[in-house]
């Protein structure tokens, strides 16, 4: 039975996996097989939570509270989880913050700057310290978002982080070719997450619905990463796949 799961006894070290689509991505990958590390910021309760259901499913689990735009953290953590499982096969860079405004003249500058520390700048310093240990026919998936080609009104900074991310994405996979690293991306649309309900309220407000008219899952967000993730896309590096209800993006 085991023999027929995707990431069998692989490595997975994700960020933002409290709640959300990180949580969904990290059981997805347990149940595929995987034993699975979780940076997150400060929810302790989810974050231990996430962890039990892991522990339940027969893999291992390991948690760490901290901040990605802290070096030190980053190469901490990073030692503690090869120390812990030997490697890290699979990283996934999904931490994301957003502060929404309606008017450029109203953003916060310290709202702005926290932003691009979390979603871009702390993705780049904990890729940069994990990538050396990582091996031929390691992966890295980093979320972006469909606001990265469509814009919105109300997330200026936060789309402009998502751009990056695809542009580091491409940028690394070019680097990456010859040590057989493949680096992609998934771009949701709208998804049900505490972040957007947060930010948001119960539906994020979208002018553009996708035909599908409802916003995704995480569950159903959490499959384009277990594909990318898995054999079945080793021929994919540099791209970004977009599940999105149906959204028509460039890119």
């Amino acid at each position: 039975m085991m023999s027929g799961l995707r990431l069998k006894d692989k490595s997975v070290l994700i960020t933002g996996a409290d709640s959300g689509i990180g949580k969904a991505v990290a059981i997805l990958f347990a149940k595929e097989g995987a034993n699975i590390a979780i940076i997150y910021h400060e929810d302790d309760e989810s974050a231990e939570t996430t962890k039990n259901e892991i522990l339940n499913l027969g893999r291992e689990c390991i948690i760490f509270p901290g901040d990605i735009n802290d070096y030190e953290f980053c190469e901490e953590t990073t030692a503690k989880v090869i120390m812990e499982f030997g490697g890290i096969d699979i990283l996934i860079n999904n931490a994301g913050i957003q502060f929404p405004s309606d008017n450029i003249e109203t953003l916060e500058e310290e709202n702005i700057r926290k932003t691009f520390d979390s979603n871009i700048i702390g993705m780049i310093l904990l890729t940069k310290v994990v990538f050396p240990y990582m091996k031929e026919a390691g992966t890295i998936i980093n979320t972006t978002s469909a606001v990265a080609y469509q814009g919105h009104a109300e997330l200026l900074d936060y789309s402009a982080t998502k751009g990056a991310i695809v542009s580091f994405t491409r940028s690394l996979a070019l680097q990456a070719k010859p040590k057989g690293i493949r680096i992609n991306a998934v771009a949701p649309g709208p998804v049900a997450t505490p972040l957007t309900k947060e930010t948001f309220g119960e539906e994020e407000e979208d002018t553009d619905k996708p035909p599908f008219e409802r916003n995704a899952t995480p569950e159903e967000v959490a499959a384009s990463f277990l594909f990318l993730a898995s054999e079945d896309a080793a021929q994919i590096t540099g791209q970004v796949l977009h599940p999105n209800g149906g959204l028509i993006v460039n890119g």
